[in-house]
């Protein structure tokens, strides 16, 4: 069995890449999208097509409901279950998506989770009520770990004091007793490049689609059924749909700000994928097609 990943901003391309050489290669697909995992979120998450996902088999498509957890373990979960597919089945594996953090968990791993009670999670949530404060805590639990760290950073604050409140360990403590353990080695990374105007042009064209496509009807479907305060709805195509839904903006106003809030995303994506997997190869789709196909 093989393993490669495609990786790029949203909107570049590489879920119809992945497919094509899937096709031709022997492969199955594991998505990196962190919205695609929910079921009934089709249009927002610009899933494959039905006919992609019936002809190539996807892991990491459809894993719970909007009302269901998943996270960076449950994706863990995930790819064993499709390493596992593809060994005992003589198939190739393709990780495809632009959820960078993802694929760099896969590759460095994860320190393991501490067993918090529950009057720890409730500390912790109080303590992050002034962020501020939390961070001058841990400032003095932990000078070395905080140094590593932004003053707002909340997740990576609230994991420290929980680390801190369950296990009575500093962070670096911890993570010196717990050191990460790599679930995949030697995986070959192809970074999807557009020039900045070209995937501009791109997101305003899947923008139009997804609005044409029945994005807003989607969202109405899925706060009836689950209401707005899920952890999914807070994503880029839906938080901006509900607000028009509640008459806070125009439909107009609602797909220009899906436009900017998905070209912003893009960027992000392509720093943190420049700043985190140093040995991929970015070109057109043109060229990384060429290059995979060297590896199968």
């Amino acid at each position: 069995m093989k393993q490669i990943a495609i990786i790029g901003p949203t909107a570049s391309g590489k879920t119809n890449l992945a497919f094509e050489i899937a096709v031709r290669t022997n492969s199955v697909i594991l998505s990196l999208d962190s919205l695609s995992v929910y079921k009934q979120i089709d249009i927002a998450s610009a899933k494959p097509s039905h006919v992609q996902l019936n002809e190539i088999l996807h892991f990491g498509i459809n894993e719970v409901f909007a009302d269901e957890k998943f996270d960076v373990i449950s994706f863990f979960g995930v790819y064993k279950k499709a390493k596992n597919y593809a060994e005992q089945n003589n198939k190739n594996l393709i990780i495809c998506g632009g959820s960078g953090f993802y694929l760099k968990s896969l590759i460095d791993g994860i320190s393991p989770n501490v067993n918090a009670s529950e009057d720890d999670i409730v500390w912790v949530k109080q303590m992050l009520g002034c962020l501020p404060k939390s961070y001058e805590l841990l400032q003095k639990i932990d000078p070395t770990y905080s140094e590593k760290i932004y003053a707002n950073d909340k997740y990576r604050i609230e994991k420290a004091l929980l680390i801190y409140k369950s296990s009575n360990l500093s962070p670096s403590e911890f993570f010196a007793q717990n050191p990460k353990v790599p679930m995949i080695d030697d995986l070959p990374i192809f970074d999807v490049f557009w020039p900045k105007d070209d995937l501009r042009a791109r997101i305003n064209e899947r923008t139009k689609k997804m609005f044409d496509e029945g994005l807003v009807d989607e969202v109405k479907f899925l706060i009836s059924k689950y209401g707005k305060n899920q952890v999914p709805f807070g994503s880029i195509g839906i938080k901006e749909v509900i607000d028009f839904l509640d008459e806070k903006i125009s439909l107009q106003e609602c797909k220009e700000l899906v436009e900017m809030h998905t070209a912003q995303l893009a960027k992000k994506q392509r720093t943190f994928n420049n700043g985190q997997f140093k040995n991929k190869i970015s070109d057109s789709l043109q060229i990384l097609e060429k290059e995979i196909f060297k590896i199968f």
